[in-house]
């Protein structure tokens, strides 16, 4: 990287004979900045900063130096058509404020140079931004073009939405490029290294490219960049262009086996080649990805945006395909699977990526750890992505917190309900409630082992959610029969919950909704639901028990339960 910069004039107006202040050039100081900044090794061409943290310049004047009493120095950044007009501040003492800020100190004013001290706010977006300078001067004003940098998330900042506190986490999660992945079963784990390479050549500037062609901002450039300073936002536009399925994306899968034009997913074992051959490519998707393959790109854009990662595997993982969290396989009286019946599945195993960061949209509780899973399965707002679903809400089921909780709640902890089907008559039905989500883990911190997660994202048996008891006398009741339900949902957090709704829904079963109410619900109290159900005609029906919470009735628990219908019992004539 070049340390010095020329720059270009623009305009000049001479107001006098006086010999003017002329900037000949800007040294960038590009070691010292991005040592400061762990940012060593990112980029090649440009310099690398950490939004909320200041960055050093040297002004090397020639014709006279720069008198700071009598002459004004205004900074100019820009992030495509976004200005912001930054004054530099000539005192002894100086403190960064929200916004941008500049600030130059007597010592640091010399004969035909001066170091000046910029800052950009904790809240930044991110972006390849431009930078011009402009001196003020009664003799006239003159402009020039300094040159551009590269702004990213600062985990190292305590002031931004990504912050996190630990250095060994911060070594593992945004400067290792380095890791393992978990393959096999959760009896006999088998791991295959994975080079993330964010400090390989031209993968910082694919990374950037991936944000320019992604739909967003395609659609707006200005409000695109606006919503880049929100970890969150980033997360989705960049889950959503690492697989192709709606836009100019990264990566396309492939499960069939058959490989040919591309590259098998087994075959890959780093980043940096994918993303720069699709970025070399005029962004043509790379074949082909799978699971592992789709997380561990995400994984690497996303530590090069500053924005903590770790790839995580889930082992019996389901894909629950209607967002009933319910995964059902339908089986014949011979013992055949029944494709057709359901759409739902359970994998071996799944990788996703966890991603730190604040939720200021959910309020307090709901930051740390987020699921992104960018391999396409479902569509989350029209788009194939997926999360960031807060790892606290999965574990406590409140299914309805955005952004897809409930997708993510369902491929660890759902229940497997399998049916034995003869002509839509009911044979046989059993439930497995513990054999999804079997093992959540990822690399751990400094070593080459599985950190178990499992914790993480399933408590104890029954925490948070809804127990829906049995109808009495089965789940399988005769049409026009009265059967007595009883519901009840218990607080298993550590805090009152106010203002506190179960909802129930029976569709099939009886018209208007129920409710129980509890002004406030204490940790270890319980709500309780008696009623009775009738259904008037055969089939499959499904009881929906809801907890909700506040004046903005959030979403903390949720259950489903089905109940077979079948039609009376035929009178046979004596």
């Amino acid at each position: 990287m070049m340390c010095h910069r020329d720059v270009h004039t623009h305009a000049w107006r001479s107001y006098d004979e006086e010999e003017p202040c002329v900037l000949r050039f800007v040294n960038l100081e590009p070691h010292e900045n991005q040592s400061a900044h762990h940012t060593l090794g990112l980029g090649s061409q440009d310099l690398v900063l950490r939004r909320g943290q200041p960055f050093r310049l040297m002004l090397l004047f020639q014709g006279r130096t720069w008198r700071p009493r009598t002459e004004g120095l205004v900074f100019q950044v820009l992030l495509g058509s976004l200005v912001e007009t930054v004054p530099v501040q000539w005192s002894r003492s100086w403190s960064p404020g929200p916004g941008w800020s500049a600030h130059c100190s007597p010592g640091d004013v010399h004969p035909m140079s001066a170091t000046i001290q910029l800052c950009s706010p904790a809240s930044a977006s991110v972006g390849l931004y431009r930078l011009a300078v402009q001196i003020e001067s009664p003799a006239g004003d003159r402009h020039y073009v300094v040159g551009s940098f590269v702004l990213l998330c600062n985990p190292w900042s305590k002031e931004d939405s990504v912050f996190m506190p630990l250095e060994p986490l911060l070594q593992e999660y945004v400067q290792s490029d380095c890791g393992l992945v978990y393959m096999g079963s959760p009896h006999t784990l088998s791991s295959r290294p994975w080079a993330f390479g964010q400090y390989e050549p031209l993968v910082l500037e694919a990374c950037l490219s991936l944000l320019q062609v992604s739909p967003q901002h395609l659609r707006s450039e200005q409000v695109d960049y606006v919503r880049r300073s929100d970890p969150v936002y980033l997360s989705r536009v960049v889950c959503a262009m690492v697989n192709c399925n709606d836009d100019r994306g990264v990566l396309q899968g492939k499960w069939d086996g058959r490989y040919g034009g591309g590259v098998a997913p087994a075959e890959w074992n780093g980043s940096a080649e994918i993303l720069t051959r699709w970025a070399g490519s005029n962004f043509r998707p790379v074949r082909y990805g799978q699971c592992w393959v789709f997380a561990c790109v995400l994984c690497t854009v996303m530590r090069v945006l500053g924005v903590p990662s770790r790839v995580v595997t889930v082992f019996n993982a389901a894909h629950d395909t209607n967002g009933n969290l319910v995964i059902e396989e339908v089986f014949t009286r011979r013992g055949e699977k029944c494709p057709r019946r359901s759409r739902d599945s359970v994998w071996n195993f799944h990788v996703w990526v966890e991603c730190w960061m604040g939720r200021p949209d959910l309020g307090s509780g709901f930051g740390g750890w987020q699921v992104v899973d960018p391999t396409p399965q479902e569509r989350s707002a029209g788009e194939f992505c997926c999360g960031p679903a807060p790892v606290w809400a999965v574990r406590r089921a409140a299914v309805g917190v955005p952004y897809d909780t409930a997708f993510v709640f369902a491929a660890v902890d759902a229940d497997v309900v399998r049916l034995i089907l003869d002509r839509d008559r009911v044979l046989g039905r059993s439930v497995d409630r513990t054999s999804v989500g079997r093992l959540v883990c990822t690399k751990a911190p400094g070593a080459d082992r599985p950190e178990d997660l499992t914790w993480l994202y399933k408590g104890p048996t029954g925490e948070g959610r809804v127990p829906c008891n049995q109808v009495q006398g089965g789940d399988s009741v005769q049409v026009k029969t009265e059967r007595a339900v009883h519901v009840s949902f218990t607080n298993t957090l550590t805090i009152p919950l106010s203002k506190a709704v179960l909802t129930l829904e029976g569709f099939g079963l009886f018209q208007a909704k129920l409710y129980s109410r509890a002004v406030l619900l204490e940790p270890h109290q319980t709500m309780k639901h008696n009623l009775s159900i009738m259904a008037t005609c055969p089939g499959t029906k499904l009881l929906v028990a809801t907890v909700s919470h506040g004046n903005g009735h959030a979403v903390i628990a949720r259950e489903f339960h089905r109940v077979v219908v079948t039609g009376p019992t035929p009178v046979v004539n004596q």
